[in-house]
């Protein structure tokens, strides 16, 4: 049975704002997914279709769970964060880098195509850079602004999808189902190998479901199931909704030659010209709302992997409106620069972006059974069961099999773009292994050529002492020797410091177990790297002591940790300010 869990957070996004900001992402799909569907399925799309809105029900518990127990920016990297190590968190961290970046790219690029048919010599390159650059600056205003932008596109788009069924729904009233019978009564020579690869095809419906995790902490307390149902019925009406009127009014053969613009073609036999154009318009604004999801999504996760020292710390860098202006710019240079070396032929970044997403569904619902194994006593306002968990990580890997299969040179592109990204991770994760692999090659050439280098050698070596200067604090509730010994295997394998105060808080230092300060001399002589502090603290433990000794220590709440707390802990992880669980 799910544990209640009390959170007491105040402000953030509204529940519409922040559906809108995940949402324009996810019901974008509407436009291409039905297409990709039908060519795969044919008659069996909407069966395809059902079949993944039913595994994004079993997602919808999946994050529950974890952004529950865990509610921070970050998704996939905060779930394996708080359950594995920080190079695992990363890796999934590097695929959600890639799957947003594709995104903001490839919604730009198309968003422009479509607002071709209003503007049919409109420069598809310029204009992309162009949009790119509009929804950074509004990034850069700040979410709440950035919101009221995404509300209006996603009530359009939303209203459109509907006009869209209502007028087909009554020229079918009035046509007959002539299409319908033709394209249901195709003789189909595998039908289990059209629905299987038909659902790996349609699994890009889902895309952007990963997004409201990224930015948690903007939401409002309660909003963010919300939002996960909110997407699941959206997806759930729309998809098979829209493959089912595809199979109504255009026959099966000739959905391939409208492939880029489906839904604009049906709306074109439903209703006329008048329609076709008001969902091309529709389709350019929702496009437009999904790279600002992804700047959205982006910027949460990436200041969350800086914080942690996973990227460079100039990126933390805020304006006057709170928004993390450097991230922003970054991507959209990022994005600029892989618009131009594709040079606009954005097929292959299809690739990246499907194999990339899927990955990041398959290692979140990893974390959710890192979660249930490892942090059992963690409170959470929700659980998935292991059934669903164990069908949603199945499901997941066939789409992403299917994909690799149908579209093998995709899979040579990914790693083309995955491996720097994790290249760049690794240097920074790996960085003082390789200061000292330099410190040691300065040194070989300072014997050779004197004290030319000396002043090289000095300042690496101060940088090596200040990176591992950062005091790491671990509060102990009077832990026995195994707990505290773990606590300091995992500050040496994933932390970069040989300082670690062990702090126990009391109302009264009578309280402080007598065996503790002689378990941490111990430890003081098994890691003689390491300098242990024993600090009694009298006081009660809670957001306003962390904070007061954040001041205090001049050490960051993210560089405190603490162990998984019970059933009866009075605080969310989330009012914590970042301390880490570790045990």
């Amino acid at each position: 049975m799910a544990r209640r869990v009390t959170e007491h957070k105040k402000g953030g996004l509204a529940e519409l704002p922040a559906t809108a900001i995940c949402g324009n992402d996810i019901t974008s799909s509407c436009l291409y997914v039905s297409a990709l569907a039908v060519v795969q399925a044919g008659r069996w799309a909407w069966l395809a279709l059902l079949i993944v809105a039913g595994v994004l029900y079993l997602y919808r518990k999946i994050y529950g769970e974890v952004v529950g127990a865990l509610p921070l920016n970050g998704g996939a990297y905060n779930a394996l964060l708080n359950t594995t190590s920080k190079s695992m968190a990363s890796m999934a961290a590097c695929l959600t880098l890639l799957s947003y970046m594709a995104t903001a790219v490839i919604s730009a690029s198309e968003a422009i195509h479509y607002a071709r048919t209003f503007w049919t010599s409109m420069p598809v390159i310029g204009a992309t850079v162009l949009l790119l650059a509009i929804f950074m600056a509004l990034t850069i205003l700040g979410i709440g602004e950035s919101s009221k932008v995404a509300v209006g596109i996603f009530l359009t788009h939303l209203g459109t999808l509907t006009l869209l069924l209502l007028v087909g729904a009554y020229f079918i009233l009035n046509h007959g189902l002539g299409t319908a019978t033709l394209n249901f009564s195709t003789h189909m020579a595998n039908p289990g190998r059209a629905v299987l690869f038909g659902f790996a095809a349609a699994m890009l419906g889902i895309s952007g479901f990963e997004s409201s995790a990224n930015f948690v902490e903007e939401q409002a307390e309660g909003v963010f199931p919300k939002t996960l149902r909110n997407m699941w019925l959206a997806v759930t009406v729309f998809n098979p909704g829209m493959a089912l009127l595809a199979l109504a009014l255009v026959p099966i053969p000739e959905v391939s030659q409208h492939q880029e613009a489906l839904l604009a073609h049906m709306g074109s036999v439903a209703g006329g010209s008048w329609l076709a154009w008001l969902i091309s318009l529709d389709a350019s604004l929702v496009l437009s709302g999904a790279v600002l999801t992804s700047y959205v999504g982006v910027t949460g996760l990436v200041r969350r992997m800086t914080l942690d020292r996973c990227l460079p710390q100039f990126l933390l860098k805020s304006n006057r409106r709170g928004s993390s202006h450097r991230i922003i710019i970054a991507f959209f240079l990022l994005g600029v620069s892989i618009l131009l070396i594709t040079g606009g032929e954005l097929e292959a970044l299809a690739g990246v972006y499907t194999i990339s997403f899927l990955a990041v569904m398959i290692l979140f619902a990893g974390g959710n059974i890192l979660l249930k194994v490892k942090r059992a006593r963690l409170p959470r306002p929700t659980r998935a069961s292991w059934p669903a968990v164990a069908v949603a990580i199945f499901a997941t890997l066939i789409g992403l099999v299917g994909n690799i299969v149908m579209h093998p040179a995709y899979f040579g592109v990914f790693l083309e773009y995955l491996i720097p990204t994790v290249l760049v991770v690794a240097i920074m994760l790996g960085r003082i292994g390789l200061m000292k692999v330099l410190l040691f090659i300065v040194k070989a050439i300072s014997e050779a050529i004197g004290d030319l280098t000396a002043q090289v050698s000095t300042g690496i070596q101060a940088k090596i002492n200040e990176i591992n200067s950062q005091q790491i604090v671990f509060f102990s509730r009077g832990d026995d020797l195994a707990t505290l010994n773990e606590a300091m295997l995992y500050v040496r394998k994933n932390e970069h410091t040989n300082r670690i105060k062990v702090v126990t808080v009391v109302k009264d230092k009578k309280e402080v177990p007598p065996k503790l300060e002689r378990d941490l001399a111990f430890l003081d002589e098994a890691y003689p790297e390491v300098v242990i502090e024993l600090v009694t603290v009298e006081g009660t433990f809670g957001p306003e002591l962390i904070q007061e000794l954040s001041r205090k220590w001049r050490i960051p709440a993210n560089f405190m940790f603490i162990g998984s707390p019970g059933d009866h802990f009075l605080y969310g992880l989330a009012e914590l300010g970042g301390v880490r669980l570790i045990i």
